[in-house]
């Protein structure tokens, strides 16, 4: 195993990033699903002046991206938009894509159980073809019921990935297993080899270590199984908006070049524009919980 992290929480320079999570022993990204927002050649070259590798990228599945949808040309545009991820992934060489089936805060579905599992699979399955080639691993990622009505449990995202291919597997991220599952323990072991990709986050959506989970059983459990990917870091610090604010100083009051649609990803996760200092706590205290469980 080792320690990553992504980057989508917090709009500023990859380089301001790579150099920030360098320090304090990080060893790869799993980058912002925004093609568009990365030169590859560029990209490639930060990663190696830091020292960084790519682990991956997560899809952003926001405003018209929906596997799920009813519309055949809004799935269309979505699985081009997961091969976009997809191939840039490849070009940075990188193993994983995490997959996110349908809309973020979409929770009313397009279609009957029957119509959303055919689409789903269908647009699944041209998104692995395409990773195939490409030399990338998918893993779909159940949500929690608050962000999504379309799965939510490790049982439900292995059941999409056995649709699609033995080879398609799954990721798990901490801070929905503990809302969802009746065992997060056990839901880690039934994913067993099918474990991809694993995020973390506190109870609390706070780092690693601010919150109630139980992080050396965590890990733990992933050694039982033999788990030796990325243990990815994803923190979304929710915002208190009241005089009882622990962290009065955490949301950037200056302007951030940050396009509206990740501003308002970010903000549908309850979370806001963050200052250097809260985000970079937030990504030391994940390390200082993290790693010294892993090594």
């Amino acid at each position: 195993m080792h320690l990553s992290t992504h980057n989508w929480m917090r709009a500023e320079p990859l380089a301001l990033t790579l150099g920030r999570i360098k320090k304090y022993g990080y060893e790869s990204i799993e980058i912002s699903g925004e093609p568009a927002q990365y030169d590859v050649k560029e990209t490639r070259a930060l990663l190696k002046e830091y020292g960084i590798r790519c682990w991956g990228a997560v899809t952003l599945t926001l405003g018209e991206r929906n596997l799920a949808a009813r519309d055949e040309g809004q799935r269309a545009r979505s699985v081009d938009y997961v091969k976009s991820v997809i191939t840039m992934v490849g070009e940075l060489e990188g193993e994983i894509v995490t997959l996110v089936p349908a809309t973020v805060g979409k929770v009313v579905p397009d279609g009957t159980e029957e119509e959303e599992w055919t689409w789903v699979v269908e647009a699944t399955k041209e998104c692995f073809a395409h990773a195939r080639k490409k030399g990338v691993r998918i893993a779909v990622e159940p949500l929690n019921r608050f962000e999504t009505y379309f799965f939510n449990r490790a049982a439900q995202a292995l059941a999409l990935a056995d649709a699609v291919s033995p080879e398609c597997g799954v990721c798990l991220d901490a801070f929905h297993l503990n809302i969802e599952e009746e065992d997060m323990y056990e839901a880690i072991r039934l994913a067993g080899k099918r474990l991809f990709d694993f995020h973390v986050a506190d109870n609390n959506r706070f780092a690693a270590g601010l919150g109630q989970l139980d992080w050396p059983k965590i890990i733990g459990t992933l050694k039982e199984i033999g788990y030796d990917g990325a243990v990815t870091n994803e923190f979304v610090a929710p915002v208190d908006r009241t005089p009882a604010a622990k962290y009065p100083d955490m949301v950037e009051r200056n302007p951030v070049d940050i396009p509206p649609e990740q501003l308002k990803f970010i903000q549908d996760h309850g979370s806001s524009l963050l200052t250097e200092k809260f985000y970079d706590d937030q990504m030391r205290i994940t390390a200082e919980t993290i790693l010294p469980l892993i090594k």
